[in-house]
């Protein structure tokens, strides 16, 4: 038996059950996982609501964490037990012990510690896609990332200019400016008190930026258009207050022929050399310490449901992890 968070039901951060299950001998091509810590993201509570459903219920959640090698399967050659590994982009971390197919899970370098491992992977392999192949981003780029000191923010903000570009990031208080600013972030703006959009085009000499990355959703998307240079690439990939609303095509051609795009990493890590390509490329930024992960706050795995209230009410800053 080991304990794991699962949701039967979804909902709110309620739904969340600390369940005693039965955890079975990984099949042929499976890796068994003991995990060390666990990270929490806002896909976390997008599985737990419905929003994006889980193959099946009762279901445990959580998409990245890291840990030790248990047992292997009769088919896997590439990991042995006793092993430090790390999940970054499949369901089923909020467990202290679990079974993964062996085609996601990731050889953890010495140099990156189990919880710092836990607190980046999916943050940080999404900042790659987002960064490295939606739009590559030069040092001649100014960017809008939104929530620039939150997980996803944190990272993208250093890597961003570890390679020189001008960041301008939102954020919701004080606090959180400094944080953003400490990080890198150029021109933290405090969405509550200012309009973004009319202080990106002052930034810009009227022009806009040729990217906005949004992981905000319904509250900001009109702005973040308003926000992008024509030709721009608007990049929603989040929705934390709310789905996009409706809107017609015409709308990018009247805004200045822009694109637009709702990613996934899922489909951007399906295939093996893609996933450890984003996965090395971030182990590279980080034992450099170009990128510098902050675990800013931590709970027992027991307490998920706490973590989940604290992470969708802004509590939080950086990365989370759970212990399980």
């Amino acid at each position: 038996m080991t304990n794991a968070i699962r949701i039967h039901t979804p909902g709110g951060p309620d739904a969340l059950t600390y369940d005693k299950i039965d955890i079975s001998a990984p099949s042929e091509n499976q890796v068994q996982i003991r995990f060390k810590a666990v990270g929490l993201n806002f896909i976390d509570c997008y599985h737990r609501s419905g929003l994006y459903p889980t193959p099946s219920l009762p279901h445990t959640i959580g998409m990245e964490g890291a840990g030790v090698v248990e047992a292997v399967g009769a088919n896997v050659s590439e990991f042995n037990v006793g092993q430090r590994v790390c999940i970054g982009a499949a369901l089923g971390c909020y467990t202290e012990l679990g079974n993964f197919d062996q085609s996601v899970v990731i050889a953890l370098p010495d140099e990156i510690e189990f919880e710092t491992a836990a607190a980046m992977m999916l943050k940080g392999m999404t900042a790659h896609y987002l960064l490295r192949r939606i739009y590559k981003i030069t040092k001649d780029d100014t960017i809008l990332f939104h929530a620039a000191a939150g997980g996803v923010g944190s990272i993208a903000t250093q890597w961003a200019k570890s390679i020189g570009t001008r960041v301008i990031g939102t954020v919701g208080s004080p606090e959180k400016a400094e944080l953003a600013k400490a990080q890198g972030c150029d021109h933290p703006i405090l969405y509550r008190e200012e309009n973004f959009t009319d202080k990106v085009r002052e930034l810009t000499n009227g022009e806009g930026v040729p990217v906005v990355y949004d992981s905000i959703g319904g509250a900001t998307f009109e702005g973040s258009l308003d926000s992008l240079a024509p030709l721009g690439m608007m990049v929603t990939y989040g929705n934390a207050t709310g789905p996009v609303p409706d809107f017609s095509p015409a709308l990018l051609a009247q805004k200045g022929s822009l694109f637009i795009t709702r990613p996934s990493l899922m489909h951007y890590v399906a295939k093996r050399e893609d996933l450890l390509w984003a996965a090395n490329d971030l182990f590279d930024v980080v034992k450099s310490g170009a990128v510098k992960i902050h675990v800013n706050q931590k709970y027992d795995l027991k307490d998920a449901e706490q973590a989940h209230r604290d992470l969708e009410d802004r509590k939080t800053t950086g990365s989370t992890i759970l212990i399980p």
